[in-house]
């Protein structure tokens, strides 16, 4: 979700046109929503019993695919939280987080609303528009952190495998697999969100908007506390990132 052009590489001299990085996160963010809500709604239409299991799946697929394809545009990230974190961290500039956040609210409205349009109107309702919520049992404060956490162990392999210069060239494919592994583990409790987005965007077009603070808070505290863990706790005093690019 932080493509090479700001890490690896010293910044351009042109820089990067600020269209390209729209159009990256809003198509990103547009399949994260769209094929993550789609497969919730599946798994209720169906009555699969191994709905967590799909919806896990699904979502780890497409954001491992929309990740390795947008990497090297925008850097993949989909997700205000981690867009957030690469910002305090000062990995990307604040024009370029105004920008890719925009993207990515847009994107997740669309894909809301495109479910809206061409789901099954029962299953939409059922599923809050293939969104997420918060199990009865769950209190606020115990799904901030669920949902910090999940966000955590999700930047830190971003960091891991996409940040730090000596990563693994595996494109999307752990992140992909860290999300789907989230899902299993919280999914049932807040929906795994980690993501303020991907939350939004179904919430506003099912009119459900229950849960949103937690939504935001948790997943917003636990990409900054990874991003500043890896910076401070593993990458201080090896290779200096690269300057935030400063014309766009």
């Amino acid at each position: 979700m932080i493509g090479p052009d700001y890490v690896r590489h010293p910044p351009s001299p042109i820089g990067h046109p600020v269209k390209k990085h729209f159009l990256a996160e809003f198509v990103g963010t547009f399949a994260l929503v769209f094929v993550g809500g789609a497969a919730i709604m599946m798994a209720q239409y169906s009555g699969n019993t191994a709905g967590l299991l799909q919806v896990a799946l699904a979502h780890g697929l497409i954001l491992a695919l929309m990740v390795s394809a947008a990497m090297n545009v925008s850097g993949g990230h989909f997700n205000p939280a981690v867009t957030t974190g690469l910002l305090v961290a000062r990995r990307i500039t604040p024009t370029i987080a105004g920008v890719h956040i925009l993207a990515q609210l847009i994107g997740a409205l669309a894909a809301a609303w495109t479910l809206k349009m061409t789901m099954p109107a029962a299953v939409f309702a059922a599923t809050q528009g293939g969104g997420q919520s918060i199990a009865l049992d769950v209190t606020m404060t115990q799904a901030i952190i669920l949902e910090a956490l999940a966000t955590f162990f999700l930047m830190f392999v971003i960091y891991g495998t996409a940040v730090n210069v000596n990563a693994p060239r595996i494109g999307g494919l752990a992140i992909g697999l860290t999300i789907a592994a989230d899902i299993l583990a919280i999914g049932p409790l807040t929906g795994a969100s980690m993501n303020p987005a991907r939350s939004l965007g179904p919430a506003i077009a099912s009119g459900v908007l229950a849960g949103q603070v937690v939504y935001w808070i948790g997943p917003m505290i636990g990409a900054i506390a990874a991003a500043m863990f890896w910076e401070y706790g593993i990458l201080r005093g090896e290779a200096a990132p690269a300057k935030p690019e400063k014309s766009m």
